[in-house]
């Protein structure tokens, strides 16, 4: 039945795009502008563009990263420090933080080419940890633990997105916006090296690949991509402290990366959504929550360890089926 779907789903990815579109466009007149659940969709569609950052660099590269919220954290920062105190706008203030975050990840590249393994995750540990504290004691700049305040609502040409309405469209296009680049450079000729250095760096190096910058360039993409959700984040939630961007953050969204499956584009989407609305679902049980989660990995891990989409490639479905389409028609020409 899975398989099946599947192939109906390769079949028609198009029209599958298109529908699942449509449903998030008209999403806020479905539930009737309820806060509560505009809410949710907002937080679970900015979970999906940092799930994407972390499945290019982990899923995709195969190089473990538990620092990304050090990046969500440093795009939020650059934002908010920005707007509050430079009166910069909005349209300029997500760039900037998309740079800037890729300029750190840059950093973080440069040295993570030394290491790997074990000790990779321990150094994007660290280094979320470190960018956690440099947010905590860098007082003139980021005001400590008090946070920043008063972070203007997004302003687009004049028109103040103050609804949650708003907000909800302008993370809606990002999210298809970034994932539409994520899918290109992965089709690309540079994701073809990606590719290949994830199955055999060795063999990539001697095929003539540029390995170190290939890793580098991977590392700015997705630091950029989650200092750009930061960027969001920030004028959205309009508060901003350093206890939103420490290591259970990044463990979240590892998780998320996880259920959706490692590799898988539409995989990081849906377990983004299905992680940020579990928790809500289960508000009500909470001497249960952790139980059920429990539950919910061992499942995983016992039917499906590649996650939900992990290693599902419809563009190989795709393939598969015209060969057998044109199979099945010479056989009938040949009768």
């Amino acid at each position: 039945m899975v398989t099946k779907f599947f192939h109906l789903i390769a079949k028609h990815q198009l029209l599958a795009q298109a529908t699942i579109l449509l449903c998030a466009i008209v999403f806020p007149l479905a539930v009737s502008q309820s806060s509560y659940v505009m809410n949710i969709a907002v937080m679970a569609l900015t979970y999906a563009i940092l799930t994407l950052s972390l499945n290019l660099v982990t899923g995709f590269l195969g190089t473990t990263n538990l620092g990304q919220a050090a990046f969500f954290g440093v795009g939020a920062y650059t934002a908010a420090i920005l707007a509050t105190k430079l009166d910069v706008p909005f349209l300029l203030t997500l760039p900037l933080a998309a740079i800037v975050a890729g300029l750190v990840g840059m950093l973080l590249g440069f040295i993570t080419l030394r290491v790997s393994g074990r000790y990779l995750s321990i150094v994007t540990l660290g280094f979320c940890e470190i960018a956690r504290l440099v947010e905590l004691n860098w007082y003139a700049l980021t005001r400590g633990p008090l946070g920043i305040m008063n972070i203007p609502a997004p302003k687009v040409f004049g028109f103040a997105f103050e609804t949650l309405t708003g907000k909800y469209y302008i993370v809606l296009i990002l999210t298809v916006l970034v994932t539409v680049a994520v899918i290109r450079m992965i089709h690309s000729r540079t994701g073809r090296a990606i590719s290949a250095i994830k199955s055999d760096q060795l063999a990539a190096d001697v095929m003539g690949i540029n390995v170190k910058r290939t890793k580098i360039l991977v590392f700015v993409v997705a630091s950029g991509i989650a200092g750009l959700a930061g960027g969001f984040y920030a004028h959205y939630i309009s508060f901003i402290d350093p206890t939103s961007f420490n290591y259970n953050k990044s463990i979240q969204i590892m998780s998320m990366a996880i259920l959706g499956g490692m590799g898988s584009i539409p995989g990081s989407i849906i377990g983004a959504v299905i992680l940020t609305v579990l928790p809500e679902l289960l508000r009500d049980f909470v001497l249960l929550r952790q139980v059920i989660y429990g539950v919910v990995i061992i499942v995983m891990v016992l039917f499906r360890p590649a996650g939900l989409l992990g290693g599902v490639n419809f563009k190989h479905i795709l393939q598969r089926l015209s060969f057998r389409e044109r199979t099945a028609a010479e056989g009938v020409g040949n009768e």
